[in-house]
């Protein structure tokens, strides 16, 4: 019986989420008097709140010669800070049932909020995130352990393929651009505690802050929250974007490596957050290589060949031009063909666009898929702050379905030649014969 019921209200809460999902999402948003922008989603199907807090502090931002700094400040920000230790912050955290997590890209760094909505449960778990926000210790045995466990994390990525040619893919699109360049063993080894504490006075600060909130809120509440967030923090300056990457020459990379199974990308930078070729290219994609088993790349290259378990492309849209970017592993000695078969797929696919058939699966299945992006509230946070950071419409989820649904094929061939030029294509091979 206890099972039985416990079905009746798992099936009772997806499906009061997919309602919220078709309804629409209703982003709120605002700024603090010192200088956070802030978006709210009001959702009180479950009793919980989520907050994120993202600054533009990701790697391009790491300076010259000390590439990984971004991800190291990141990484030490939550071991201790305040009146509490390490051990303290995770204590206290299970202790109530919240969990405090985030990451580090190349744009942004998050420090991100799961919590109870009940009072007793939210303000000590938020006493915990404005500490680490504000107060982080970046104590030096903490630093050293941390330095130490990323320098050997770097090393042992450099002894497998996969990760070697995804190096080697971003610094040969971006030779010279923040994006390009790479953490190395070296460069987080010439860190020191004191480079932490100005990466962080510099760069979490109010001015280059957006605050996020999901959950069993008011809109009073969530102002009050967020401005006890943004009020913690020194008011700064927002970070200024270095100069847009400029389009690389088509180059061919090739890293010798004893690994039997050769790893190819084939790409180059393509498009930023908020450009409106966005559609047509997503749509497009999905028949070029985004489609899993009914995509171009994957019926020609495994289906028909039988050169690969699995080949994808896609784009990657982020501050700066992002990447368009084609993946897949072979044997080495069919390495050359493979590329060969790719490169046609993709040549062919530029000149025609996809038929209108697969134009019409492509849109079912983006806008038929799309209501399960935000069926939780984990991820209408996640599509919440990425509206928010990188300044889309509010109403982005809103008309999503709308945009996706009016790509034409004339579209997508005009987006593809803007974006995709194949003369500046880099091909990255690593164990290749």
């Amino acid at each position: 019986m206890k099972s039985a019921m416990n079905k009746l209200f798992t099936a009772v809460i997806a499906l009061l989420a997919t309602q919220i999902a078709f309804a629409g999402v209703k982003i709120e948003h605002w700024t603090t008097p010192s200088g956070a922008r802030v978006y709210f989603v009001e959702s009180r199907v479950l009793p919980m709140l989520d907050v994120q807090v993202d600054f533009a502090a990701g790697s391009m931002y790491d300076p010259e010669g000390k590439s990984g700094l971004a991800a190291l400040t990141r990484a030490a920000l939550d071991l201790g800070a305040g009146k509490r230790d390490e051990t303290a912050i995770a204590e206290q955290l299970a202790d109530i049932g919240a969990n405090l997590g985030g990451s580090a890209d190349t744009d942004r760094a998050s420090v991100a909020l799961r919590t109870l909505s009940a009072k007793d449960k939210r303000e000590p778990a938020l006493d915990i995130l404005r500490s680490v926000l504000h107060q982080p210790h970046f104590e030096a045995t903490i630093f050293e352990r941390e330095k130490a466990r990323t320098i050997a994390g770097l090393k042992e990525a450099l002894t497998r393929p996969d990760s070697i040619a995804g190096k080697a893919f971003w610094a040969a699109m971006y030779p010279n651009h923040p994006y390009g360049r790479q953490a190395s063993p070296e460069s987080v080894a010439a860190l020191n505690r004191d480079d932490l504490a100005a990466f962080h006075a510099r760069y979490y600060v109010a001015a280059n802050a957006s605050i996020t909130l999901v959950g069993d809120l008011s809109r009073g509440e969530a102002e009050k929250i967020a401005e006890s967030i943004a009020a913690g923090l020194p008011k700064g300056e927002a970070a200024s974007l270095p100069g847009a990457p400029q389009p690389p020459k088509g180059n061919t990379v090739k890293v010798a490596h004893p690994a039997s199974q050769a790893h190819i990308y084939i790409g180059l930078p393509a498009i930023e957050r908020g450009n409106p070729d966005f559609f047509p290219l997503l749509v497009g994609n999905y028949t070029l290589g985004g489609g899993g088993f009914v995509s171009r790349l994957m019926k020609e290259v495994r289906d028909k060949r039988g050169f690969a378990y699995s080949v994808y492309s896609y784009f990657a849209p982020i501050k700066q031009t992002g990447p368009f970017q084609i993946g897949l592993q072979t044997k080495r000695s069919q390495a050359t063909e493979a590329i060969r078969v790719t490169r046609e797929v993709l040549d062919g696919f530029l000149k025609e666009g996809p038929s209108e058939e697969e134009l019409a699966a492509a849109k079912a299945n983006l806008t038929g898929s799309f209501p399960l992006r935000l069926d939780s509230n984990k991820k209408l946070l996640d599509n919440a702050a990425v509206i928010g950071f990188y300044g889309l419409p509010l109403d982005y989820l809103d008309q999503f379905q709308t945009r996706v649904q009016a790509v034409t094929v004339g579209d997508i061939k005009d987006a593809f030649a803007r974006r995709v030029r194949p003369a500046d294509l880099i091909t990255v091979t690593v164990a290749a014969d």
